[in-house]
């Protein structure tokens, strides 16, 4: 009797762990589709692909920059041109745009491939992005004025994130919202750590009526004056677009302070013909910071002539060039 007993007691013990090794094996299957359906989250093939922009598509960014501050700027798809297999991505403020000409930090405005949604830098288009997306991949392209090796890092929930460095030690991370169509947030940093650009998805939307503007712009001139005694004197060519074409007009920033103790400034601008499109003054502890606007081209060189007194006092002046093109939608 007891060694019947014994016989059924290792039975079921033999039964009780063949069950429980089912039980962990099911375990780990589950554990391991739930850790796959982890790495993408819920993203779906239309999330990887590249998206159909349409005329009228907008997105609304915050941009930050050291130099410049930040500013909310919306980009609007403003025509597409089949026949050049491009995209046309302007900004809704026409100030805006202007400002952007000068300061050049947003690299995407202005002719976008459609097969790629690749933007243009030096004249030819940069694969920014690469469709379709998969973690692993790597390729290589110029934006910012430098030339990046990126990398796919990671997917998930309809997001991409890409990391890439440049030969001279810089950093560009950002994430692709393939639901939102284009970049949720950018952010570049330099070899000495300081990030020259932030850019944030505020909102996306379509069906954009009103007016869009963008400045296609080439920089002329690019000088900080700081505290002299004297009179400065400078000069800026403008030699047109090209030397078939001249610009449709000249853009300026100025970003100025003076000291308050003893300080004062001024700033002129004469063309070749003797005009003065542009005169400043500033008094003791006065700031003029990030203002902007247009002079019209006149082919030719152009004479600056700046006084800055005063410790610590400067004068910051950009111009740029630009073609101006702008969309009723």
């Amino acid at each position: 009797m007891l060694k019947n007993e014994t016989v059924v007691g290792l039975d079921m013990r033999a039964y009780l762990l063949s069950l429980l090794m089912i039980t962990v094996s099911l375990a780990g299957c589950i554990n391991n589709e739930d850790n796959t359906e982890s790495d993408i989250g819920n993203t779906t093939d239309g999330d990887l692909v590249l998206p159909q922009w349409q005329i009228g598509d907008q997105w609304l960014y915050t941009f930050i920059t050291p130099q410049f501050g930040e500013d909310s700027t919306r980009l609007v798809v403003a025509d597409v041109r089949e026949d050049d297999g491009l995209f046309m991505l302007g900004i809704s403020s026409e100030g805006e745009a202007q400002r952007h000409a000068v300061i050049n930090h947003n690299p995407f405005l202005g002719r976008v491939t459609m097969d790629g949604l690749s933007v243009y830098e030096n004249g030819e288009p940069q694969p920014v992005f690469n469709f379709p997306w998969e973690v692993g991949n790597t390729w290589a392209f110029r934006l910012l004025g430098q030339d990046w090796s990126a990398t796919t890092d990671n997917i998930y929930n309809g997001e991409v994130t890409v990391s890439a460095s440049s030969s001279e030690g810089h950093q560009l991370s950002y994430v692709f919202s393939g639901r939102q169509g284009f970049i949720n947030n950018l952010q570049w940093t330099d070899n000495e750590g300081v990030t020259n650009l932030q850019m944030s998805l505020v909102q996306k939307d379509t069906g954009y009526t009103g007016d869009v503007f963008f400045y296609r712009a080439g920089d002329i001139h690019d000088n900080l004056y700081e505290e002299n005694d004297q009179e400065v004197y400078d000069t800026f060519l403008d030699e047109g677009y090209s030397p078939n074409e001249a610009w449709d007009t000249l853009v300026w920033y100025l970003d100025v302070e003076i000291s308050q103790q003893g300080g004062s400034g001024s700033l002129s601008i004469k063309d070749h013909q003797g005009a003065s499109p542009l005169t400043r003054a500033w008094g003791a502890g006065a700031t003029e910071k990030g203002s902007f606007g247009t002079i019209p081209s006149n082919s030719g060189e152009h004479s600056i002539t700046v006084t800055v007194r005063g410790a610590d006092s400067f004068v910051h002046l950009k111009v740029a060039g630009a073609l101006v093109r702008s969309w009723t939608l």
